[in-house]
């Protein structure tokens, strides 16, 4: 998300009205559809706020050595982020960033051009990204799926703010199960989980200690307000894109924030969705 932020910027122009650029919190906000908008507008699309096809198109430019600016620090984040690249985000297209992307074209099987041309933007924007776990947002628990942890962007960003609007409340980390494999597909264990829209957590514990200690809703250990909480940051970060949340604590049931569903007293499933996306399960 931060990265079609910069690409905003960058293609809204350095004589755009500040009030139309998007911020860079990497949280697809108000303010960012507003941008989104008015990008399409002054492109003569369809203003709906979606990032897709045509949209997507006219917000990316072919990219190659020596070039400078927002585009370039857009696909600096998106190397670094999708692939852990040893590149500075600092909007030049120098030697390290040619690298990294002749490296990520050998590793989706790309033509190893070192420029970023119309395939390689979209290979590294649908690419999955991991998560990062740390004293002040998330932490990993496993259950045998290790390499499970990839996500789509828009998917891990708002599970990172997530992760630190509750340590900032108080209440501890957001512990996180199984999301994904690196490239989707089937997944030991799940019926789902396939596309980067699936997340497994751990419900909060009254010790905030959910990091290391398993808990049923059922449990007197389970903090019932930290969970509550964390179901409506998830909520209200991606407003309008979160599909269900499956756990079974009959309370939150009754009060609408999640569901029922077998399997689901030690862990919520958060599913997100896309404003276009040819499965029906996914699409918001």
């Amino acid at each position: 998300m931060l990265a079609i932020q910069l690409r905003l910027s960058d293609r809204l122009g350095p004589d755009a009205d500040p009030a139309t650029l998007p911020p860079t919190d990497g949280v697809f906000g108000v303010a960012t559809d507003a941008a989104v908008r008015s990008f399409q507008t002054a492109s003569r699309l369809a203003a709906n706020g979606i990032v897709a096809g045509t949209t997507w198109i006219r917000l990316t430019r072919g990219l190659a050595v020596g070039a400078t600016g927002d585009a370039v620090r857009a696909l600096q984040v998106e190397l670094v982020e999708k692939r852990r690249a040893a590149v500075a985000v600092d909007g030049v297209f120098g030697a390290s960033t040619q690298t990294a992307v002749l490296a990520f074209q050998a590793h989706m099987a790309l033509p190893r051009t070192g420029g970023v041309d119309s395939a390689t933007w979209r290979a590294l924007t649908w690419h999955y990204e991991l998560p990062r776990f740390s004293s002040t947002s998330l932490c990993d628990y496993s259950v045998g799926n290790g390499p499970a942890n990839w996500g789509t962007a828009e998917t891990i960003d708002n599970l990172e703010a997530a992760g630190r609007r509750m340590v900032r409340a108080g209440y501890g980390r957001i512990a996180v199960g199984d999301i994904s494999l690196e490239h989707g597909g089937d997944i030991a264990g799940h019926a789902t989980h396939e596309r980067g829209l699936d997340i497994d957590i751990r419900p909060l514990r009254k010790a905030n200690d959910q990091c290391t200690r398993r808990t049923l809703w059922t449990s007197t250990a389970y903090d019932r307000a930290a969970t509550r909480t964390m179901v409506k940051a998830f909520r209200a970060l991606a407003r309008g894109h979160v599909k269900l949340i499956y756990f079974n604590d009959p309370v939150l049931i009754r009060e609408g924030l999640t569901r029922w569903h077998s399997g689901h007293d030690d862990h919520l499933h958060v599913r997100f969705c896309e404003a276009i996306d040819p499965l029906s399960t996914y699409d918001c």
